[in-house]
């Protein structure tokens, strides 16, 4: 087991449950302790599958200092993320500091509304690759594509290799 790092995941209404449990899950194994951020602290956000999750802080609270990494599932969830200011800084300043930063399938939106992805090399669904490349990212339909402190997947069956890769870069290991 790794050293205790802070991981924060975003959380708000329509997550896709594996993307979000899948990587909390792996990040947990290694040691990490994972928070779940949402609009309000202690509000129950439901999963497109039913499992629910608890905001342990608001996107008040958010504060890049006192983080390690950060999780953003996809789903329809990213799209209601992506417009809070808050979570715009706060990716934005992960990002200036290095810190990694996992998002799969239409989490690239979170990223692409924080403008951290001119000039980076990322995957996603396919169905917002346009949205991605618009943004100024260079695309690539792989399983797990990492540039420097970035860690983007497609979609469920690429979370081995995801989560594997989030905690390798968490950790040190890449």
């Amino acid at each position: 087991m790794g050293q205790t790092k802070k991981v924060v995941c975003l959380i708000d209404d329509e997550f896709e449950d594996l993307e979000l449990w899948y990587p909390v899950y792996r990040a947990r194994e290694e040691g990490a302790e994972v928070v779940y951020a949402g609009p309000e602290k202690g509000r129950k956000h439901i999963g497109k599958y039913g499992v629910p999750a608890v905001a342990d802080m608001s996107y008040e609270e958010l504060d890049e200092a006192a983080c390690d990494g950060l999780l953003v599932p996809g789903g329809w969830a990213p799209d209601k993320i992506r417009r809070d200011a808050r979570v715009q800084q706060f990716v934005r300043r992960m990002n200036e500091a290095g810190k990694p930063i996992g998002q799969i399938c239409h989490a690239g939106w979170v990223l692409i509304s924080a403008k951290i992805l001119e000039g980076r090399k990322v995957t996603s669904t396919p169905g917002i690759r346009d949205d991605m490349e618009n943004a100024g990212a260079e695309w690539f339909d792989e399983a797990v594509v990492v540039d420097g402190n970035l860690i983007s997947a497609r979609r469920p069956p690429d979370l081995p290799e995801y989560a594997k890769a989030f905690c390798d870069v968490l950790y040190g290991r890449r």
